[in-house]
C-alpha cells in the first residue's frame, strides 16, 4: 500500500509539472512534455560573497534585458476584482525586471489564463500567452506563445533565474540541482507564489506566469519565482480557464524599473 502511494504520488507529480510548460514553435519543445535533465549553456553563479567572472559573464549576456533592483507592486484585476502581486527584484532582478516591462507594455492586458489545475488537487493558475488576445485564437493551441519584442521581430526569452539561501547573486541557465547547489531558494513555491513557465530549456520563459493554489515544494530549484500575492488569492481561488486579465498596473516601485536602454 504505501509503495502504491508512492507511485501515485509521482506520476501526479509528473502529470502537474507538464502544465508548466510552455510549447513553442519551430525548435522548441512540444507543449506539456515531461521534464527531463537539459543543462543549458551559462555560468553557474558562485556562492562567494564578492562577484565571481561567471557573475559578470552573467551580467554581460543578459545586459540586453530589463531589470527590477529592488521591490515593485503590480494590480492585476480579473472580472473586476484585484489581485495585489509584490515582485521580489532584489532576488530575482530579471525575472521580475521582465514582468514588469510587459505590465508596462500592455502585454498582459485582456489575456486569457489559459490553463488551471485544481484536480486532484490544487496546483496553479497560469496565463499570459499573448495569442490569447485574439478571441478566436484555438484554446488548443494556448500556452505556445511568448512576447514578441517590436525591436527585435523575435520572442524575448529570458534566463532560468533563481537564487540560493545565502547566495551572493542568482544561479541563471540551470536548476539548482544541475547547478550542484545544495540550499534551498530564498523564493520559495509556496501558496501565492507567482512565477514563470517555461518549456525544458531552462532559458525559455517569456511571457507566461503561473500563480500557485498551494505549497507546490518540489518546484523549488527548478522554476523562477518572482513575486508573491499580497492580496486577491480569494479571486485567483474563483479564477476558471478562459477568465481574461482585465489590466495589469504598476503602482508602486517603478523608480527601481531599469528598462532596456
Amino acid at each position: 500500500m504505501q509503495m502504491q502511494i508512492k507511485i501515485q504520488r509521482w506520476l501526479f507529480s509528473l502529470l502537474i509539472i507538464g502544465a508548466l510548460f510552455v510549447g513553442g514553435c519551430g525548435s522548441s519543445p512540444v507543449a506539456n512534455s515531461t521534464p527531463t535533465p537539459n543543462p543549458a549553456s551559462g555560468e553557474n553563479i558562485s556562492l562567494s560573497p564578492s562577484p565571481s567572472p561567471a557573475v559578470v559573464a552573467a551580467s554581460s549576456q543578459f545586459s540586453n534585458l530589463p531589470r527590477l533592483q529592488g521591490k515593485a507592486t503590480v494590480v492585476m484585476t480579473v472580472k473586476g476584482a484585484p489581485i495585489t502581486i509584490e515582485l521580489d527584484g532584489t532576488n530575482a532582478p530579471i525575472t521580475a525586471g521582465n514582468f514588469v516591462d510587459l505590465v508596462q507594455k500592455g502585454v498582459y492586458d485582456g489575456l486569457v489564463f489559459h490553463r488551471v489545475v485544481r484536480e486532484p488537487q490544487p496546483f496553479v493558475v497560469q496565463g499570459g500567452d499573448p495569442q490569447g488576445k485574439d478571441p478566436k485564437f484555438p484554446t488548443a493551441r494556448l500556452g505556445t506563445g511568448g512576447f514578441i519584442d517590436p525591436k527585435t521581430s523575435a520572442e524575448r526569452r529570458i534566463p532560468l533565474e533563481i537564487k540560493a539561501k545565502g547566495a551572493a547573486n542568482p544561479t541563471y541557465s540551470k536548476t539548482l540541482e544541475e547547478a550542484g547547489v545544495k540550499e534551498k531558494p530564498v523564493l520559495m513555491h509556496s501558496r501565492g507564489a507567482v512565477a514563470m513557465a517555461r518549456s525544458q530549456n531552462p532559458d525559455s520563459a517569456s511571457s507566461q506566469f503561473y500563480f500557485t493554489l498551494t505549497d507546490v515544494p518540489f518546484l523549488d530549484g527548478s522554476y523562477a519565482v518572482f513575486g508573491y500575492v499580497k492580496q486577491g488569492m480569494d479571486v485567483i481561488d474563483k479564477i476558471e480557464a478562459g477568465d481574461r486579465i482585465d489590466k495589469a498596473t504598476v503602482t508602486q516601485g517603478l523608480e527601481n524599473f531599469k528598462p532596456v536602454q
